[in-house]
């Protein structure tokens, strides 16, 4: 089964529940999951920023990524964060992730650190060579600081395994770069909600989603609904849901998604430090969002 036909549609960026004391809640992942594949969800991506993977142990880290590949069973395929600023233990995950039964890899641009776009290259080489999993590479430089430019992705996909990008730039040009300069075809996913659409429409294959861990039945209804060609059907859900993509990054990404989650009964709000509790502020941003999408009664 190819790589494009096991990664497209709606994706989920998944949450790290955790416990009152701030270990992991992995039952409360495992019902996560569940839900997630009841309501049509094509894909689940843990361990990942909005999985709280910068405060996960290795340990935790790989338990995240297990756990999920055995709930999901095989039903969506399982792309796992392998994202670190070391080469050396971005393979190490990588590794971990192909020898527990994941299905493909998400690999974070290396943050702090700032390298050259030579040095990309070579750190998407080296870890696309330590396993035979598809490899996207995760573009995010309002948290990695660097961006890997189109030029980058084009030697990039010269590699097999190296297959597609997570796109979290919100330029809506950039697809339509990649296609003109990528020989092969490249898989391209959204890693921003309210530019999803958009980005399907100028190329792209789907949406790696904060918002489908709340609302994961509209996300599917409307990749759904775009790929049936009901794109009047599709534009109607995303425009009712952008209040929701608003709000959920109306403080740094997971904490409004955490208290959304938590108001739902989806799981408890327990952020790890430096992220804490959003403001009384924010929940009544996110707490009238979800009632204008008629997420709450």
């Amino acid at each position: 089964m190819s790589a494009r036909k096991i990664f497209q549609g709606s994706l989920v960026a998944l949450l790290t529940p955790f416990q009152e004391d701030g270990s992991l809640d992995l039952p409360g992942l495992a019902r996560h999951i569940e839900r997630q594949i009841e309501n049509g969800t094509e894909g689940l991506c843990p361990a990942g920023t909005t999985g709280e993977s910068p405060t996960l142990t290795h340990d935790e880290h790989g338990l995240v990524v297990a756990h999920t590949v055995k709930i999901a069973g095989g039903r969506v395929p399982v792309m796992a964060g392998a994202g670190s600023n070391s080469t050396h233990e971005a393979v190490a995950m990588a590794r971990h992730a192909k020898a527990v039964g994941a299905d493909g890899l998400l690999v974070v641009a290396p943050y702090y650190n700032k390298p050259t776009q030579e040095g990309l290259y070579r750190h998407y080489m080296t870890v696309a060579d330590a396993t035979d999993l598809p490899l996207f590479v995760y573009n995010v430089p309002g948290r990695s600081v660097v961006e890997v430019l189109p030029e980058t992705l084009s030697r990039l996909a010269g590699h097999p395994n190296i297959v597609g990008v997570k796109d979290a730039t919100a330029n809506l040009v950039r697809p339509l770069q990649v296609i003109r300069l990528t020989e092969k075809k490249f898989i391209q996913l959204s890693g921003e909600d309210g530019t999803a659409l958009a980005f399907l429409a100028s190329g792209g294959d789907g949406c790696i989603s904060v918002t489908a861990n709340i609302a994961p039945r509209q996300c599917a209804q409307m990749h759904k609904a775009w790929r049936e060609g009901r794109v009047a059907e599709a534009m109607d859900i995303q425009q009712k849901l952008t209040p929701v993509h608003d709000a959920l990054f109306c403080e740094s990404n997971p904490g409004p998604l955490k208290y959304a989650a938590a108001k739902l009964g989806l799981c408890g709000d327990t952020l790890r430090l430096p992220l804490c509790d959003v403001s009384a502020a924010s929940k009544k941003i996110i707490d009238a969002a979800l009632a204008e999408a008629g997420l709450t009664g």
